[in-house]
């Protein structure tokens, strides 16, 4: 009787032995996979880069790059070729998408590639209300906007150590063609009312003020009839950072407008007697300078304008 005791608490050891030993083994087996799993996990979630585009419609701008063309001018693209611009190589340089951030980049940079009247250099878009033509814009009685998200991405420094600046953003006048014939000029160009300027962190505003506010229509069409103001600081120091603009034309008033809170308005005998002129947008890089070496990098991420 002791014997047949002894068997079965050896059988029942024994049993006990082997199902604790299997269920370990499954137990391991189990983590084993659960790792497996859990790797594999971690490999699909690597992250894939992202790609950003600009919100800004080119099919009403035309751009003037810092690069002469055969004929020794400053070259151009219109619509339609200007909605393909990232493939073509003499813009590359100077007119080209960082998709990293979205936004287009103009850099310019002091080159031979001059407009007439001025010594300055420029990647900058001008505004064609008729795609592929310059002949149609507007007044200020037709009202218009224009609205923009850019930002400061390089510039260099003059030998004070101060950056160079730049003209972002701007509205020209125009003489129409019998404006033109009537003071004998041989264009259609008439001073900007408006530059915009990046300078030194701050944005700046320029304005047009006539000499004599007595001249006759006809006097005020010539050039010389138009000084310039003191110039406006906004308050803000944009920096190297993103910063919206906005500018708001009517009858007799121009509103520029930074990150939607602060303001400067122009309503005056000088905006009312600038109605005579026809005008248009311009927007990018126009360089301020001609130090050897000298260049910036203006990134635009929207751009939008409206009449």
């Amino acid at each position: 009787m002791t014997n047949f005791r002894k068997e079965i608490l050896s059988i029942l050891l024994i049993t006990f032995l082997s199902v604790t030993a299997i269920s370990q083994t499954q137990k391991d087996g189990n983590t084993e996979s659960d790792v497996k799993v859990e790797k594999k996990k971690r490999t699909k979630k690597k992250k894939k880069k992202k790609y950003k585009l600009p919100d800004i419609d080119l099919s009403h701008w035309k751009v003037t790059l810092p690069v002469t063309n055969e004929k020794g001018k400053p070259y151009e693209i219109e619509p339609p070729e200007i909605l393909g611009f990232a493939n073509i190589e003499v813009a590359k340089p100077y007119m080209y998408i960082d998709s990293t951030r979205g936004a287009i980049v103009f850099h310019a940079m002091p080159t031979n590639s001059k407009t007439a009247n001025t010594k300055y250099t420029r990647s900058e878009l001008r505004e064609q209300m008729e795609p592929g033509s310059n002949n149609k814009n507007w007044t200020f009685e037709d009202g218009a906007s224009m609205k923009g998200v850019l930002r400061m991405g390089e510039t260099t420094r003059d030998s004070n150590g101060k950056y160079h600046r730049t003209i972002i953003m701007q509205i020209h006048g125009r003489l129409t063609n019998a404006q033109r014939d009537l003071i004998g000029e041989d264009d259609n160009n008439a001073p900007p009312i408006l530059k915009i300027y990046w300078d030194n962190g701050k944005v700046r505003v320029k304005t047009k003020v006539l000499k004599n506010l007595n001249a006759s229509d006809e006097e005020l069409l010539h050039e010389d009839a138009w000084g310039d103001d003191e110039g406006f600081n906004f308050e803000q120091e944009v920096g190297f950072r993103k910063f919206a603009l906005e500018v708001k034309v009517s009858k007799g008033k121009m509103v520029v407008i930074l990150n939607g809170n602060e303001y400067k308005v122009y309503e005056d005998i000088h905006m009312r007697r600038w109605g005579i002129f026809e005008n248009y947008f311009k927007a990018g890089n126009y360089f301020q300078s001609r130090d050897e070496g000298a260049y910036s990098k203006i990134e635009y991420y929207e751009l939008e304008v409206s009449h």
